[in-house]
């Protein structure tokens, strides 16, 4: 999954000072609308504003994607696609919301050269399409990108989340991405999806093969199964006190933005440490800039803050210990699109079991190593993410003397 955290120490009187300086009531405040415009406003509150929850909402979040996405050279357009209450035929909305008012999905599309092939990207867990920031501009010359938020994440929108199955909860994803298909009236492209987001897209190519012309895996989850792949001392640990605990957390959905969200004031701070550490100081390849961590933590924050939906997917769809209940692997035999794994070096998330996937598959299936790449291997190396890319679609692209060679250490196993 996309996003984990490691809270390595408490927060100390220096940090509070920080917070307080910087949420001080007697500041004056911008405020960013969603056309771009700035505003200053002054905070009259009588409670310091160390103490006050910070405001988020879609607007705050599509205002933090146009922020991020400034930094993106090529024109796009940022459109709510409209895909109903729920699957037609159904007796319930999506899914069994109390409300039946019609559900959107955030999108954004980028200017690209007539004919060129289309490429939708699916963000993972904790995450948006924001995401792919680095990636936009260099996969734009060569395809029509479309990236979007998936149902309860995001910019979307994000209905009461109530489902109580596997099943119930994979419809959930690729229900409502089949019904954004349609609205935008797709067919024959190119899906690629990261984490969790791949778990999605290879589920969605599964049961829609007819629309996915290749399929792209970047650090996907749910491959692994418990039963097959759990370890010696997960066991053990789950048996400790502490492993205990911990599971009773992750079966009582106890994700990690509520962890944010709880800390109000100081939900800002802790994710910018986190951006600042995995995309910096431990990062597996290429820093952030300043700039572009910036941005990013704004983004990340509002994503992760507003209300619950998409993320109480967790334990319907992945056991402690991030063990699918439904495992890929065991769908390998069905698979019916070509298929490209990347994996980042350093990735967490075993290329091994793609390749145990692999043999039973008939379909052609490759896996690309990238070095210096941790799980987000489009933002650690981002040239060797988009050789990998253009590589293995190279027979969708127009005829180049290069023929899309992989980068220099990026390897194909």
């Amino acid at each position: 999954m996309t996003l984990r955290f490691g809270l390595r120490r408490s927060i100390s009187t220096s940090l509070v000072k920080t917070m307080a300086q910087e949420f001080h009531s007697s500041a004056p405040a911008t405020v960013t609308a969603t056309d771009g415009s700035v505003t200053s406003t002054t905070n009259k509150s009588l409670w310091p504003s160390v103490l006050r929850w910070i405001p988020t909402s879609t607007d705050h979040i599509i205002s933090a994607e146009k922020r991020l996405l400034s930094l993106v050279k090529t024109p796009y357009t940022q459109e709510q696609v409209n895909i109903g209450s729920g699957p037609p035929g159904s007796k319930v909305t999506w899914f069994r919301s109390a409300s039946s008012e019609p559900r959107f999905i955030n999108t954004v599309t980028f200017d690209s050269k007539e004919g060129s092939p289309t490429l939708v990207m699916v963000h993972g867990y904790a995450a948006a399409q924001g995401f792919f920031f680095r990636n936009f501009d260099a996969l734009a010359e060569h395809f029509r990108v479309i990236a979007i938020d998936q149902l309860g994440w995001g910019g979307s929108s994000r209905p009461d989340f109530t489902c109580t199955s596997t099943e119930e909860t994979e419809a959930w994803f690729i229900d409502s991405f089949e019904e954004w298909r349609k609205a935008k009236n797709l067919s024959n492209f190119i899906l690629l999806g990261h984490s969790f987001g791949g778990y999605v897209a290879a589920k969605y190519a599964l049961k829609h093969p007819e629309h996915v012309q290749h399929l792209i895996l970047v650090g996907p989850a749910g491959f692994s199964s418990e039963t097959e792949h759990k370890s010696e001392r997960l066991t053990k640990f789950q048996e400790t006190w502490k492993g205990a605990v911990l599971n009773h957390l992750w079966e009582s959905n106890f994700t990690p933005m509520k962890v944010v969200r709880g800390l109000g004031p100081f939900g800002p701070n802790l994710v910018r440490r986190y951006t600042s550490a995995r995309f910096g100081e431990y990062s597996t390849g290429q820093r952030l800039t300043e700039d572009e961590s910036t941005l990013l933590t704004d983004y990340v924050y509002h994503t992760l803050v507003a209300k619950a939906s998409g993320e109480l997917c967790l334990k319907h769809i992945f056991s402690f210990g991030a063990f699918a209940r439904s495992p890929l692997l065991q769908r390998s035999s069905d698979w019916k699109v070509p298929t490209t794994f990347i994996y980042g070096v350093q990735d967490w998330m075993d290329y091994l079991r793609a390749d145990e996937a692999r043999k039973n598959m008939s379909v052609p299936c490759e896996i690309i190593r990238v070095p210096q790449a941790g799980h987000f291997v489009f933002l650690d190396n981002v040239k060797g993410f988009h050789s990998a890319v253009l590589n293995c679609c190279r027979r969708f692209l127009p005829p180049d003397p290069g023929n899309y060679p992989l980068e220099e250490g990026v390897t194909s196993v």
